[in-house]
């Protein structure tokens, strides 16, 4: 399966992306990202009106826009659900199964501009789709930190593999500093099968790890704003991260997604939402919960 999305229509293609950052732990409501088409682009942007996400309860605070092309939860007060920011974090809005765009192996390539301050970052990641609790490594593609750029001069881009809780994929990320100029358009791509993962801006390579993940993953696009590195005199600004194209390339003999939530004590509410959503519910010794 192939994605070329190059933003040309007025709308958002909702069969591949879904426009909330990590809405379980919070709410669609509030986790909307803020963005607008035109010009063959998207934009997404933090508006200084913009909330916080998971206020009062994420460390530090934080504003995002975020697209994603996969999204479930668990139901209500379940501990089931994708990137947990703390322990024992409970979903607090229950979100049906969507997979976009949810590739184990292949490519993907993203040409994009950033406008961002010593308080903002934009990135493109891959993360696991926890539909088991290991499967949840991470390849950053790109991650650039405002206060990480020399404007017109040059700017430490992140790239590489973060494990979390999967002890099978390597911890392996640096931020490479590289003489590009992020508020103009670069292509920033990861090329990755059988654990080997590539990493190239403008076509050069620049990084390559081993022991990348081998189970569907779905891609992370956002722009963020961290309001307490505000120098008090920045507070005006709006982030930008303007994306032209992003493409990827499957692996044809790689597996779709399909979910199986492994869990340690499966509640019938649990159960009950599996049964709907054509899941599976298999405890830590392997038995399927009916």
């Amino acid at each position: 399966m192939t994605l070329d999305d190059g933003f040309d229509d007025a709308t958002l293609d909702l069969s591949v992306w879904s426009p909330y950052y990590l809405p379980h732990w919070s709410s669609r409501a509030a986790t909307a990202a803020t963005y607008e088409l035109g010009d063959s682009c998207l934009t997404l942007s933090i508006p200084p009106s913009q909330g916080l996400w998971c206020a009062g309860d994420h460390t530090p605070d934080l504003r995002v826009s975020g697209i994603q092309s996969g999204n479930y939860s668990g139901p209500v007060g379940s501990t089931v659900g994708q990137q947990p920011y703390r322990d024992g974090l409970l979903v607090r809005e229950a979100q049906p199964p969507f997979w976009g765009w949810t590739p184990a192996g292949g490519r993907v390539e993203l040409r994009a501009r950033a406008n961002l301050s010593p308080r903002s970052m934009a990135a493109l990641w891959m993360i696991g789709l926890e539909d088991q609790p290991d499967h949840c490594a991470e390849i950053c593609i790109m991650e650039v930190f405002g206060d990480a750029v020399a404007p017109g001069a040059s700017a430490a881009v992140g790239m590489g593999l973060h494990s979390f809780r999967d002890p099978s994929t390597t911890e392996d990320f640096e931020a490479v500093r590289l003489p590009i100029d992020i508020s103009e358009f670069h292509t920033y791509a990861v090329t990755w099968s059988d654990g080997l993962a590539v990493f190239s801006v403008d076509g050069t390579e620049v990084r390559r790890c081993t022991g990348a993940p081998t189970y569907p993953l779905q891609l992370m696009l956002a722009v963020f704003d961290f309001p307490d590195r505000s120098t008090g005199a920045d507070t005006h600004l709006t982030p930008t991260f303007t994306i032209d194209h992003l493409r990827g390339s499957e692996h044809a003999d790689q597996p779709s997604a399909a979910l199986r939530w492994i869990v340690d004590d499966p509640q019938p509410s649990l159960i009950r939402l599996a049964a709907v959503q054509g899941t599976d519910v298999v405890g830590r010794d392997g038995a399927r919960a009916t």
